[in-house]
């Protein structure tokens, strides 16, 4: 039984799934290798709960576009940012700098690396946490309480300068150097107007060590029964920041109001933005961190593929983070660094809980009557 007192959808017994798991891991091909070896139905593994996969709402209005060049003072821009970092935690902006030709190569290498022969993968598959570039299929393949219908290929861009060339697979070695500088650019923009909307100075939570540390690119392949199980289970991000390209929809995120899952439906030449764990930490609730998630792609369907980029501190870092807010309410959150954050969030797996519990102040008790 799980939590709920619902039964759960994997094997007999915690021996049997163990067994199932070392066996999908050890053929290093991932999800990928079981669809080209033509499953038509999924294995237990995979197989989440039925109320983790609920329906979600239709309304392409609800996720702001935020067009970083318009005519509009520097003011009324970050008054968009802070609306859309309050009251939704995500936000797709456009006219951001990065070519769109770029948006693409960088797209079509996350395709050329995972469409290749599954030999040629193999030699980046690994759980090795020393790697900085690493091939795999779900990090927490181990710890959460079934696994998703995704492989991804992890680049560990902190400390500088980052990968050398020959630790990057062919398919992507000319793109990703330009696409991460791009992207890291448009990060620390992004970090100004953040820090700005918190009434701080520009370079505030840039100079928090919140520079581009993590690129993972996921490739979905298409599920035989994508009702039974999901592209990435609900989660919330171990970061300042999150910055997505993404091709096509699948992406949802969790309205805490409605209590309703909400597509992010792709904006052409459009990067979506999103407030991770530690801003809103540091923030003190003040931004949201939002639980989002990736069904499962549908069997008709192409691949969906999508990058992430995430921007928090290298792993090493010994800074100590704490809410910087002086105003009303005390600080919700306890002080914490980012070993500790992220030893947490990896223990913890994607297991639908966000990370931020573990760190929140419990309210002082009510004194006795």
């Amino acid at each position: 039984m799980d939590r709920s007192g619902h039964r759960s959808m994997g094997s007999s017994s915690g021996s049997d799934r163990l067994r199932d798991l070392q066996a999908f891991d050890d053929t290093k091909a991932g999800v990928k290798g079981l669809v080209d070896a033509g499953v038509t139905t999924i294995p237990a593994i995979f197989h989440h709960h039925p109320l983790l996969l609920d329906d979600a709402e239709e309304d392409a209005d609800v996720i702001p576009v935020i067009d970083l060049q318009a005519d509009v003072d520097r003011g009324h821009l970050v008054g968009q940012v802070r609306a859309a970092a309050q009251c939704v935690g995500f936000f797709q902006v456009v006219n951001h700098g990065i070519p769109g030709e770029l948006l693409e190569e960088m797209l079509a290498a996350v395709r050329r690396f995972n469409e290749q022969p599954a030999e040629g993968k193999k030699a980046w598959y690994s759980r090795d946490s020393g790697r900085r570039v690493k091939f795999n299929s779900n990090f927490d393949l181990f710890q959460s309480p079934a696994a998703n219908w995704r492989d991804t290929l992890l680049l560990e861009l902190t400390p500088r300068p980052g990968p050398a060339a020959e630790e990057i697979p062919p398919a992507c070695r000319g793109v990703v150097g330009e696409y991460v500088e791009a992207v890291q650019g448009l990060g620390g923009a992004l970090l100004e107007l953040l820090s700005e909307a918190l009434g701080l100075p520009p370079e505030y939570l840039g100079g928090l060590g919140g520079g581009l540390a993590t690129m993972a690119a996921h490739y979905y392949p298409p599920c035989p029964e994508p009702h039974l199980t999901l592209g990435t289970t609900r989660h919330s991000d171990p970061s300042f920041l999150t910055v997505l390209l993404q091709e096509s929809k699948g992406l949802q995120v969790l309205m805490r109001q409605r209590q309703r899952w909400v597509d992010v439906p792709p904006v052409a030449g459009a990067l979506v933005v999103n407030i991770g764990d530690l801003l809103q930490l540091v923030s003190n609730d003040l931004f949201r961190s939002v639980e989002h998630r990736v069904l499962a792609t549908t069997a008709a369907a192409e691949p969906r593929l999508s990058v992430a980029c995430f921007f928090r501190p290298d792993y090493a870092c010994t800074r100590v983070y704490a809410p910087v807010t002086t105003t009303p309410p005390p600080p919700l959150y306890r002080s914490t660094t980012m070993p500790e954050f992220l030893s947490h969030y990896r223990a913890k797996g994607l297991d639908g809980r966000s990370a931020l519990h573990h760190f929140r102040i419990p309210p002082p008790s009510s004194p006795p009557h």
